[in-house]
């Protein structure tokens, strides 16, 4: 021990001191630098880590005081203390304050903990203008990170319930994204002998079977729409009558507020716990619709509706309260279609099949047959040469994924949670493995290791069993994952509606991920040493396969959707900005980019020196694949956000006009 650190340490303080002084040193090994402010129990503290003697460490350290005289119950106490504390420190979650050590002193107990710069929730209200409200979809973007750290605990390995959510227990980072961390996981309630509300969280954001002595996730979904309450009007509910957000509708007090929201709110406020969202995932769900439509412009509003809106979805329910009046509409301005005479194409179909329902799935073709999924829920295999059904089969959802062909079997995900998997010859089902979300992500192959992996709206990446559909692992992500995963050395590529490309082991670790401003939806493709990717955040990255790091980005000016396509040298992708772009691997540089009057969903195909790709006003173009000119385009009745595919010198395509398309390459 250094000198200073001897002379710190005489400055130490009796326990029966209130606050410990600026200098005093814990364990020989933690400074206090400043009181950060006073809890239920004790005193919360800046604190200087000294066994870094060469940076400045800083963490927060929260102390809590056992004011009984009752050593069995202090015992008792520390026990319960230890054993959450101890879970507490297994969790790794990017919205988790992280926890560094615990011990105790005397009758005190204290827990040191990642410092966390920036403010709680509740002082980001506090410091508003008179009059003035939080901008609605940073609130929502809030709620949804919350939404997944509950789905996240609520799922652990050992289930914890939060119990205490409420704006002064989030903090929002200052460094980064709008990122916000829980700091206060009731540790402290253990310790509170006596007391009126014992394990009750707080009055007016706990439920009220909490005050019934019933934790459950329903709980702490209605904590996290009363806090959403809270954020949306500065109506604070520790004022008002307890469990009267029925009559308090948010659009009474904010008329900002959209429908949607609203009526998220308050389904998750409900009284009756059963009434209340199934799991906080399905309530993030909710909140992303809610978010979706509060910031998009009209253009992606449409988009969302081809590209992301499951088949059948039912409206909302009509809310068991009465809705406040709507405000007035401003109307949106009329934005026309491009003006695109059909029949003006330069080819002609051989041939065209007919669904029942929307095609966005993309086609595979091999041996002289293609599969495909479709919206009107069936799985078909047809036959290349004459579009004649072989079979198909119906499952419990819309297919928006595209088919992964594996030796003897095809494997696709549906959106009724389920992926599936058929013997190519006759469609018998094979196997099947059930997620806890609609499955949009297509599922990918790894021969070496016989797994198959994808995605789901779960928030999960998941590793499963090819042979059999047994779950090998899975990987939880901080959002919904409709991104189809790649491998390669042992390493697991895929995007994440949390704004992350993660890289992940072949065991299910984290070995590293990526921070774009949006989620990235488009799927990532290995090539050397990059990973390339497109993201929502309307910039197309190249990225360290080894680390992560950013190599070079390419700036488009609208969110990318389309996966990329490598050939040769180049990548090829399409994005929301209506070009398509092609890109020199090694230093990003855009060689041409074609641009088709048009958004682009559909990825790439590279076949006989041609590129194809579908466009949201129902074309399908081909280019010469060395300069970017165009051959031809056809035009179908429905936007095409389906992929094609090659065989044998035909092109093969689906579109949401119902049917899938053999044209001449």
């Amino acid at each position: 021990m250094s000198e200073e650190t001897r002379r710190l340490k005489v400055k130490k303080p009796s326990i029966g001191d209130q606050v410990l002084p600026k200098g005093a040193i814990l364990q020989e090994r933690y400074e206090i630098l400043r009181a950060l402010g006073l809890g239920g129990m004790g005193y919360v503290y800046q604190a200087r880590d000294l066994r870094f003697a060469n940076i400045k460490r800083l963490c927060a350290i929260k102390e809590m005081i056992s004011t009984s005289p009752d050593p069995k119950f202090r015992k008792v106490a520390l026990h319960n203390f230890e054993r959450e504390a101890n879970t507490l420190a297994s969790i790794n979650h990017p919205s988790v304050v992280k926890i560094y050590d615990y011990f105790t002193e005397g009758k005190r107990i204290y827990l040191v903990m990642e410092y966390v710069e920036g403010k709680d929730l509740e002082r980001m209200l506090d410091e508003l203008p008179k009059g003035t409200f939080l901008e609605e979809s940073r609130v929502l973007k809030w709620g949804i990170q919350l939404c997944d750290v509950l789905a996240f605990l609520h799922e652990n390995e050992t289930p914890i319930v939060y119990r205490d959510l409420k704006p002064p227990n989030v903090m929002l980072r200052d460094k980064g994204p709008d990122t916000v961390v829980l700091i206060d996981f009731g540790i402290a309630k253990a310790f509170q002998e006596g007391q009126k509300g014992t394990m009750m969280g707080t009055e007016g954001y706990s439920p009220p079977e909490q005050y019934r002595g019933i934790a459950s996730p329903q709980g702490d979904i209605y904590a996290l729409g009363a806090t959403l309450h809270h954020l949306l009007t500065r109506r604070d509910p520790k004022l008002q009558p307890p469990f009267t957000f029925h009559e308090a509708p948010p659009r009474n007090f904010n008329p900002k507020i959209t429908e949607l929201t609203e009526q998220v709110i308050m389904r998750s406020v409900n009284y009756d716990k059963d009434k209340r969202f199934d799991s906080s995932l399905e309530m993030g769900i909710a909140l992303q619709k809610a978010l979706d439509k509060n910031t998009q412009p009209e253009w992606m509003n449409q988009m969302q509706q081809i590209y992301d809106t499951p088949i059948g979805e039912e409206k909302p329910a009509t809310p068991e309260y009465q809705a406040s009046p709507k405000p007035p509409e401003v109307p949106a301005p009329e934005i026309s279609a491009p003006n695109i005479n059909k029949g003006t194409g330069t080819i002609q179909p051989l041939w065209k099949f007919e669904c029942e329902d929307d095609v966005r799935s993309s086609p595979r073709v091999r041996d002289g047959i293609v599969y495909i999924g479709s919206y009107d829920q069936w799985m078909y295999a047809i036959d290349a040469k004459s579009g004649s059904k072989v079979w198909k089969y119906e499952v419990g959802g819309g297919i928006a994924a595209s088919p992964c062909l594996y030796k003897d079997k095809v494997i696709i995900g549906s959106e009724d949670n389920v992926v599936y998997a058929f013997k190519v010859e006759d469609g018998t089902p094979a196997w099947t493995c059930y997620t806890k979300g609609m499955v949009r992500s297509s599922v990918h192959v790894s021969e070496e290791f016989e797994v198959a992996l994808f995605g789901s709206d779960d928030n999960h990446l998941y590793v499963i069993d090819v042979n059999t559909g047994r779950l090998r692992w899975k990987f939880h992500a901080g959002g919904m994952v409709r991104s189809t995963p790649c491998f390669s050395d042992q390493l697991i590529f895929v995007g994440s509606e949390d704004n992350h490309l993660h890289a992940v082991t072949i065991q299910g670790k984290s070995k590293w991920r990526f921070e774009s401003s949006l989620g990235i939806v488009a799927s990532p493709v290995v090539e050397g040493n990059l990973v390339l990717v497109g993201s929502k955040d309307g910039h197309f990255y190249a990225l360290s396969k080894k680390a992560g790091n950013q190599v070079w980005r390419v700036k488009t000016n609208k969110p990318i959707y389309s996966s990329p396509r490598v050939h040769g040298k180049m990548v090829y992708f399409g994005g929301i900005d209506e070009n398509l772009y092609a890109v020199e691997i090694q230093s990003g540089r855009v060689k041409w980019k074609f641009n088709a009057k048009s958004h682009i969903i559909s990825t790439p195909l590279v076949f006989n020196d041609a590129i194809y790709f579908g466009t949201s006003s129902g074309e399908v173009i081909s280019l010469v694949l060395k300069n970017g000119k165009e051959r031809w385009r056809f035009q179908t009745d429905g936007p095409v956000p389906s992929s094609p595919d090659g065989y044998e010198d035909i092109i093969y395509i689906g579109s949401t006009d119902c049917h899938v398309y053999a044209l001449p390459a």
